[in-house]
């Protein structure tokens, strides 16, 4: 248990107040009534014994008082201190937002950590169950031993709380300081503010000489995403407009015509348009190849295996037997590749299986676990087509191929839809259309049809025959396929200049910063759709037409990969305001180019190798669990990881 200090002063605790029942989202403040539930310990730091607080079972919260907050940063540094993190993590920040002029000039200063919401995004997005919603003080609590590092929870989480560690390539964050309520004190952070602004209780409990608990002030995304369990007060007047002072190029602008709410508008972009393309790579790097690769593999696949049973007897196996069967290795390879690199999107990659254990609610367990199914019928379909023959009779490898077959098609387009899925997340709005829908499936259609087009007709010219016929064919599907990307491109522009927030800040960023990679994917698509219809529609020489086909073919390739890298680096989420230097992405990248980051007081990493760090780190991890192997032998080896295991399931149930 916590040690309370002998002079421990009277503001530390949390008081006994009475409360609704319900809070403002209806939901009761008693986080549970199951007897079973109750008197179970915590195990702080091994400790079995159970806190005798009364209001254990009752959700706690924060309060803000933003007209107090002086921007000491005393709740940064105190949470700090107590969770012992590295300069470059912290799970509380302050951040600010300005306006007026002077001498009329405001700042409104806000501290943000974990909200432990009642409907906490970051624990259903998790694939790994590492996040768990206690009932003991309505705790949402992680564990950053299950974390595999994939990130997915600072995704879809509106507040920046989860912090993603690419040194130890995992996820910790607020714990709301379980060990100190056991024992009846607040926080660490709001023991420590200074000013009276941040304070904690029983939520809707409002303290002492307070009078409102808004949901929301400026600067504070949505709530109705994660019913977060804070409360606010901001009573003095603010300037029409308040601006961040980070980078992020949205501000806040009053409604005058609604309720006096502060809705988020994007800042007027740069008129000027760049290619920037040495900023589209990012950490997602991994992530364009594997989604890019993994689409063109189940549109190539549904394209040899669906085609001939519509009558395309060039793409079937008995009259294009070697084309066939190289094709089936490609993809084959591809998609192994694409698994592989798939991995290094995590900080501990050799933790990948972890990914299918919340298959009930995380996006990214359905799309791995899609994914397995469809790669496990596709590799037994190409055993079969390879084998089948030697193992049972030509009828029953027919039979079974056709099987195999139609169903490692229907499972690659769940799994292509599984994949979509991952990416309609609230928090970050110019994500949130179903344009990322065409997109991918567009992509099944078009990079597959480019492909298994680029393979057969280059067979059929060399064995001296007719490839147009073909091609004419496949020209269609390619052709629809970007014309599904096109579509999405255009109402996805017109729906986020409609709802304006971050969503068209996003859209601002794409027409300026990456202005002219983002005419160069339009322009190359309308040039790749005409050239498509003219292949459909005019004969040419074979050795002309494949020609023809593989210069579209790589300008689709190139445009394709520019729209997906751009898709993940532009992205502008629900983000809380950071500070001058602390979470604004200009000062990070300033302190990388001049040198600052060189010091570790600046909170900013340098330019590293960190998939580098991270693959030496699995090494020992691997390494060390053999030593236990060998020491312990398999049973007991065993037995310690599930024993592990176990635990943690039971403390999540």
């Amino acid at each position: 248990m916590y040690e309370v200090r002998d002079d421990e002063p009277g503001y530390a605790f949390v008081p006994d107040v009475k409360t609704p029942e319900v809070n403002q989202w209806g939901r009761a403040i008693e986080t549970t009534q199951a007897a079973e539930l109750r008197g179970q310990s915590l195990t702080i730091n091994g400790d079995e014994a159970v806190s005798e607080n009364p209001n254990r079972y009752k959700q706690h919260g924060f309060h803000f008082t933003a007209d107090n907050c002086i921007g000491c940063h005393a709740c940064e540094a105190a949470c700090s201190e107590k969770n012992d993190l590295p300069a470059h993590i912290s799970f509380r920040s302050v951040g600010y937002l300005e306006g007026g002029t002077y001498p009329a000039y405001k700042r409104l200063n806000i501290s943000m950590a974990c909200n432990h919401c009642d409907n906490p995004v970051c624990l259903k997005g998790c694939p790994t169950r590492a996040y768990t919603k206690f009932a003991e003080y309505g705790a949402v609590l992680q564990d950053p031993d299950i974390c595999f590092g994939c990130g997915y929870c600072t995704w879809v989480c509106p507040y920046n709380a989860p912090q993603l560690d690419p040194v130890k390539g995992e996820v910790s964050k607020c714990n709301m300081c379980v060990d100190r309520l056991e024992v009846g004190l607040k926080p660490a952070c709001a023991s420590a503010c200074l000013g009276g602004a941040l304070d904690f209780g029983i939520i809707e409990s409002k303290p002492e000489n307070r009078e409102q608990a808004k949901l929301r002030i400026p600067g504070f995304p949505t709530p109705e995403i994660t019913n977060p369990n804070i409360r606010f007060q901001q009573t003095r007047s603010l300037p029409r407009e308040l601006t961040r002072i980070d980078t992020q190029p949205i501000k806040y602008q009053r409604d005058e015509q609604g309720l006096g709410e502060y809705k988020v508008k994007p800042i007027s972009a740069d008129s000027n348009k760049a290619w920037s393309l040495r900023n589209l790579r990012s950490r997602e790097d991994p992530l364009v190849l594997f989604t890019l690769i993994s689409q063109l593999v189940v549109g190539g696949f549904t394209a040899i295996f669906a085609l001939p049973l519509f009558g395309v007897d060039s793409l079937s196996a008995s009259s294009n037997p070697t084309t066939f069967a190289i094709t089936l290795l490609c993809m084959m390879l591809m998609q192994s590749f694409a698994l592989a690199i798939s991995t290094m999107h995590l900080g501990k990659p050799h933790r990948f299986y972890r990914a299918f254990n919340n298959i009930k609610y995380s996006p990214v367990s359905r799309e791995v676990a899609s994914l397995a199914v469809f790669f496990s019928l596709f590799m037994t379909y190409l055993a079969n087509h390879f084998f089948g023959s030697l193992l049972w009779s030509m009828q029953t490898s027919q039979t079974l191929g056709l099987a195999l077959g139609s169903l490692s098609v229907f499972t690659g387009l769940i799994f292509i839809y599984a994949m979509h899925k991952i990416y309609r997340i609230e928090a970050r709005p110019y994500w949130n259309h179903w344009q990322v829908l065409t997109s991918f499936f567009g992509s099944v259609l078009s990079l597959g049809g480019l492909f298994v087009g680029a393979i057969f007709s280059l067979s059929l010219y060399l064995q001296g025959e007719n490839n147009g016929a073909l091609l004419s064919l496949l020209a269609w599907p390619v052709f629809i396929g970007l014309l599904m990307e096109s579509a999405g491109i255009y109402f996805h522009k017109r729906d986020m200049n409609k709802a304006e927030g971050e969503g068209l800040a996003a859209l601002n960023v794409q027409h300026s910063q990456f202005g002219l990679s983002h005419r160069f994917r339009n322009i190359s698509f309308i040039v790749a759709m005409t050239g498509f219809i003219t292949l459909a529609n005019v004969e040419l020489t074979s050795g002309l037409t494949f020609v023809f086909w593989c210069g579209l073919s790589a300008l689709v390739v190139a445009a394709s990969t520019i729209g997906r890298a751009m898709f993940y680096v532009m992205v502008i989420p629900t983000t809380m305001p950071g500070a001058f230097f602390w979470r604004n992405e200009g000062f990070q990248t300033h302190a990388r180019e001049s040198g600052l980051a060189a010091m570790p007081q600046t909170g900013v990493l340098p330019k590293t190798d960190y998939h580098h760090e991270q693959l030496q780190r699995a090494k020992d991890d691997i390494r060390n669990e053999l030593t236990t192997l060998r020491q312990k032998g398999l049973f007991k080896f065993l037995k310690l990881r599930w024993q592990k295991r176990f635990k943690s399931v039971v403390s999540q149930a």
